[in-house]
């Protein structure tokens, strides 16, 4: 049986990718050093399929940021803002992706949002009516002569048409029917280029496929793809979907003239039963998705090899396949010292899932593959019990009643109340948690993990840094203060580290945006909380000031969505568990005095489903519930608030509002604060700070651009329920950047107060 990966993580094994580029920014290397690191990184992911047995390698899913960005660049949809800069094309890339300020220019970066219902962050395309989309650029070729040159036939990937006019911004007066004609010349021109370098496989990327389709997007499916098929002469063009199924043009795709067709298994509950009811075309091969590309379990053998047997009866030409690309799990378990092989042998990372796909191939090619050691070895696996249920977890959650989930008195009443208690001024001024985190925190907290320092020294550092936090905010003349985070290493892993029922990696990391890695936990177990895990710092810090102090949490649907979930037990029952915890460390920072506490939902959207019927019924259901649960319990005057980063907010305004918080953050800045019309339409009732900067570029916002944008705020938000922030963390960013931006901030506020 033949096997095939749709992508490939690309930022090495040790995220080399991450480091080379972090050094360009700096200047510390030049841009050939950075594109021959690249280089040789695509050799090397190339090289480990290669010898992995794989089939069908992809090629061009190597990005510098993002694929998406990628594919905008291809088709030449580069805002003229980026092109009068007069950068080179390397460093307008990157000025899209990350905003440039400097000799040349002062541009924000492009909007970001969240890759389906991921962690990763894609670059939003931005259609102006000056642009003209056109093929431009020669990235996809090349990297497919680079694979040639080392012996290895590749599929290029592109992100496909139909997906690209869905996922642009369209700024101007001209919408995605006007650029569909466009759209379908380029690409019919890339398959022409294709052909004229002898390339036998093309793969576009259609995730849009699995949303929900009406009829005029349907028909726009059709009216692109009868086109551009028509330039496939001697190159195959493989039409890969993934994240969900594509019940609704499932009828329509088989019959269209692709030689292949990627559909998704394991989020795609109705893709089986799609190919049950209605057949799939002899003469077309199928990329059966039947490995996870989204976890990190070893597969089981018995349930995928009963899958493509079915498929085999029914003489279907399969391909096996990943589900979706390996970018989203971590490299190789290779560097993984720590845990004992108890707990690896369960998982399969991306050189790991490989071998699961080699291993899968070879069974399902022999007829009694019951008597292979592969298949033992596998089935032994799955019938030991783990040993990771908790009586007392499971006993508690079970006596949750519905007034757990309801917090007295409404709202309303509650931030008048608030307002009396906190004595805050108008438009008050924050930030979201997070300061920098220079090389001497993380040296500190290292030197901590490896036993090279005592607890005590370790604390004392953090206090110190702390102490000097406190004053900072204080000397700028913010309202409510935070403590800084100098002891956390990532939102859901420090949390998790505190938490019974988790596991931790070494070197697992996975990209979550550009140079952004993230090193999930990993929910082994029932969870439950051991002891108090924040208490300690935001008592010392409020301890150092009369001002406000903020206790900063992570919430439970974030912190099961940036962890990779148990598959043993519903995501349901894995959140309410997880809301349990945090409910017990918000009642202690209340019990400590600690009256403003935010309990971060960055990541609200990302586990929701990518068909709005199944909102309510698979998700939204438990997971606001499960963030009432943490907060229900504290009194009138504690203020909660909470934070959420990019994404589709508009469509979900309303369930976002029935979270009952007091104060909620958005990362807003990127899009043009695009989600205000949206809350004055829904009436939202929570307090709300969109965000006046964007904290993912390094550029300082002038006073200027922070007042135009709290008085187009004003327009929309009623000013007794406005907060001043930027739009997210402030980890990633230097010192001086972040005091400049800072200090604008309130320069700004200021000045709208005093005009109020």
């Amino acid at each position: 049986m033949q096997i095939s990966v749709i992508g490939f993580p690309r930022i090495g094994t040790l995220r080399e990718l991450k480091f080379a580029s972090e050094k360009y920014f700096k200047k510390e290397i030049e841009a050939g050093e950075l594109l021959q690191k690249a280089q040789e990184l695509r050799k090397t992911h190339w090289l480990t399929q290669k010898n992995a047995g794989i089939t069908y390698i992809s090629s061009n899913d190597f990005s510098f940021y993002d694929m998406v960005l990628d594919t905008a660049v291809l088709l030449g949809i580069i805002p003229n803002r980026y092109k009068e800069l007069h950068l080179s094309e390397l460093d307008t890339y990157f000025a899209m992706a990350r905003g440039y300020q400097g000799d040349f220019g002062d541009v924000k970066a492009l909007a970001m949002k969240k890759w389906f219902n991921t962690n990763y962050h894609y670059i939003v395309p931005e259609i102006d009516d000056n642009v003209s989309i056109k093929l431009s650029g020669n990235k996809i070729w090349n990297e497919y002569a680079e694979a040639k040159e080392q012996g290895i036939e590749t599929k290029p990937v592109v992100i496909g048409a139909y997906t690209m006019l869905k996922l642009c911004r369209y700024t101007g007066k001209q919408s995605a029917e006007n650029y569909v004609e466009a759209m379908i010349k380029a690409y019919r021109e890339l398959i022409e280029k294709c052909e004229e370098n002898q390339i036998s496989w093309i793969q576009f990327d259609e995730p849009s496929l699995v949303q929900d389709m009406n009829k005029k997007d349907i028909e726009l499916f059709h009216k692109i793809y009868a086109n551009i098929l028509t330039s496939a002469k001697t190159s195959k063009v493989l039409l890969q979907t993934y994240f969900g199924d594509i019940r609704d043009v499932y009828l329509d795709l088989i019959k269209m003239p692709f030689a292949g067709i990627g559909l998704d298994f394991i989020e795609g509950k109705e893709t089986y039963n799609l190919i049950k009811e209605y057949g799939f075309p002899k003469d077309k091969l199928l990329f059966a998705g039947l490995i996870n590309g989204k976890n990190i379990w070893k597969n089981h053998y018995e349930e995928t090899l009963k899958i493509l047997s079915s498929l085999k009866d029914k003489e279907i030409q399969t391909v096996l396949s990943t589900s979706c690309s390996l970018l989203h799990v971590p490299y190789t378990l290779k560097h993984e010292e720590k845990l004992s092989q108890d707990y690896l042998s369960y998982f399969s990372f991306a050189e790991e899932k490989l071998v699961e796909l080699k291993e899968l191939s070879i069974l399902a090619n022999d007829n009694d593959y019951h008597k292979n050691d592969l298949y033992q070895r596998n089935t032994a696996l799955f019938a030991r019990d783990r040993k990771c249920d908790n009586d007392e977890v499971k006993n508690r959650l079970a006596g949750i009643i519905e007034n757990d989930y309801i917090r007295l008195p409404i709202r309303s009443e509650r931030q008048s109340v608030q307002k009396k208690a906190l004595g805050l001024p108008e438009f008050p001024t924050t930030t979201i948690g997070s300061f920098p985190q220079t090389k001497d925190v993380k040296a500190n907290r290292s030197a901590f993990r490896r036993s090279e320092i005592s607890k005590q020294e370790y604390v004392a550092f953090n206090q110190k840094k702390i102490a000097e936090c406190v004053k900072w905010q204080e000397e700028i003349g913010l309202d409510v203060l935070v403590h800084g985070e100098y002891e956390r290493n990532d939102m859901a892993e420090y949390f998790g580290e505190a938490l019974g029922g988790f596991l931790f990696t070494e070197k697992a990391w996975v990209q979550s945006y550009g140079t952004r890695c993230v090193k999930p936990p990993i929910i082994w177990g029932d969870v439950y909380r051991e002891k108090p895990i924040t208490v300690e710092w935001s008592t010392y810090a409020q301890s150092l000031t009369q001002k406000i102090m903020k206790g900063m949490l992570t919430g439970p649907v974030t912190i099961l969505n940036w962890s990779f979930p148990r598959e043993d037990i519903s995501i349901k029952e894995s959140i309410s568990q997880i809301a349990l915890a945090i409910r017990d460390e918000v009642l202690d920072l209340e019990a400590s005095k600690i009256k403003v506490i935010q309990i971060d939902e960055a990541a609200l959207r990302e586990k929701l489903p990518l068909r709005k019927s199944d909102w309510y019924t698979e998700y939204l259901d438990f997971a606001i519930p499960a963030f009432r649960l943490t907060h229900s319990g504290v009194k009138p005057e504690t203020q909660i608030h909470t934070h959420m980063c990019y994404s589709e907010f508009t469509d979900i305004i309303s369930a976002i509002d029935d979270m009952d918080a007091d104060v909620i953050t958005f990362e807003a800045s990127r899009s043009d604060l695009q989600i205000l019309d949206s809350l004055r339409e829904n009436n939202f009732e929570t307090e709300v700070g969109p965000g006046v900067y964007d904290i993912h570029s390094p550029r300082v916002p002038s006073i200027e651009e922070i007042v135009n944008a709290i008085n187009i705020m004003l327009t929309k938000i009623n000013k007794d329920k406005l907060w001043i922030n930027p739009d997210c963390g402030l980890k990633t960013r230097a010192i001086p950047e972040t005091n400049a931006s800072l200090k604008n901030m309130v320069k700004a506020t200021k000045q709208i107060r005093s005009k109020s």
